[in-house]
């Protein structure tokens, strides 16, 4: 399986949060499963941590590395399918996770009922 993170996913992932749940810790721990992390991810961690939003020790891009992560960039194509998805969701790095999954046919993991409203591969953590 080829798994794409959700931002707090990620978050919870390197933190080993309770909050990820033992099913979803298993299939990211799974060799046999990909686990991509957006390029949008980083974008939205750092930003949040510029504001004072979000405390996030360490640094992000090395402990996705460490964990054998895959860097996923943003393409071309990606922004473009942005503009295919329905208005569901106004976040814009959660719409770009969407259009990433979609056209790289990547099964999302997320714990946000908004994404889960949108056609798209996704296992709900």
């Amino acid at each position: 399986m080829q798994l794409l993170l959700d931002t707090h996913v990620l978050l919870w992932s390197l933190a080993g949060d309770d909050r990820l749940g033992d099913r979803a810790v298993d299939l990211i721990e799974d060799g046999r499963n990909v686990v991509y992390v957006s390029a949008a991810s980083i974008w939205e961690i750092s930003i949040k941590r510029s504001l004072g939003k979000l405390r996030v020790p360490g640094d992000v891009p090395t402990e996705v590395d460490a964990a054998s992560f895959i860097r996923l960039p943003i393409s071309f194509e990606h922004a473009v399918e942005v503009a295919a998805l329905p208005d569901l969701h106004a976040d814009p790095f959660d719409r770009m996770l969407i259009a990433q999954a979609r056209t790289e046919r990547l099964t999302l993991m997320t714990h946000d009922p908004l994404m889960q409203r949108y056609d798209v591969q996704l296992i709900a953590v």
